[in-house]
């Protein structure tokens, strides 16, 4: 399944800063629905992730009822995506 929405880009600050697309949650409730048959454990569901020419796989990680997006450091400087924005993104559940 594709699904495609604008994510704001936020910053998790651990030990060392992470940052994540909030999924919006009509999107949030479309992948929670399905989320039974896709995850591999722990809530967490692959995923294949475009941000306009730039495409990765990873994994949504469930966070307080919604979703998020890991945004790898290659992967935002190569979308040109910084914290704040809220960027076109497409993704295809259950990976590749």
């Amino acid at each position: 399944m594709e699904l495609e929405f604008r994510g704001e880009v936020v910053e998790w600050r651990g030990p060392s800063p992470f940052f994540f697309a909030v999924v919006p949650p009509d999107a949030a409730e479309v992948i929670a629905d399905l989320a039974p048959m896709l995850t591999y454990g722990w809530g967490v569901i692959p995923a294949r992730v475009t941000i306009g020419s730039v495409t990765w796989t990873t994994s949504l990680f469930p966070k307080d009822g919604g979703y998020l997006v890991p945004l790898r450091a290659a992967e935002r400087r190569r979308a040109q995506v910084e914290v704040g924005e809220a960027p076109q993104i497409t993704l295809e559940l259950g990976g590749p």
